[in-house]
């Protein structure tokens, strides 16, 4: 079962393909500063999930302007996500949590993606606030539906 509403968010650090090569990308770093929203996917270069993540792009303005940070988070490599960043043209950055312990740590192991083995992350959003605290939880059993970004997008005026 996924992390509730009110619990602490587990803290992490992972990798992010920038212009500048690999780069840590921390929760931890945003402690006090600004509320951020994960979006665990479960795979780069998929219709759905850049369904999900151009849609994010689209409107990110409305997160920014509120002061949210968006990230990203897939099982793929960072070179993958670069990859996909690139040719989707995904506007926030992608964290790769290529040894799964975060999508571990959040409770949202998806252990088999289309009949392919291993595991993948599902499909699930977290808000969590500037103290660290989850705020808002969506996991979409089935990885062919998106998640509510207007619940989400509720939540985060709420704040």
């Amino acid at each position: 079962m996924a992390l509730q509403i009110g619990s602490p968010a587990p803290d992490f650090t992972l990798k992010t393909l920038s212009e500048n090569g690999l780069e840590d990308r921390s929760l931890g770093a945003h402690r006090g500063q600004s509320a951020v929203v994960l979006l665990f996917v479960p795979g780069a270069f998929t219709g759905v999930c850049t369904e999900e993540m151009c849609d994010v792009t689209a409107g990110l303005s409305e997160y920014t302007d509120l002061g949210v940070v968006v990230y990203g988070i897939s099982v793929d490599s960072a070179f993958a996500q670069g990859a996909w960043k690139k040719q989707a043209g995904i506007g926030f950055d992608l964290l790769s949590d290529y040894g799964r312990a975060v999508t571990q740590a959040y409770d949202v192991v998806l252990p088999d993606l289309a009949g392919l083995g291993g595991s993948a992350s599902l499909r699930a959003v977290y808000l969590i606030d500037r103290d660290g605290t989850i705020r808002y939880v969506e996991v979409t059993e089935n990885p062919g539906v998106l998640p509510k970004l207007d619940a989400l997008k509720e939540a985060i005026r709420a704040l």
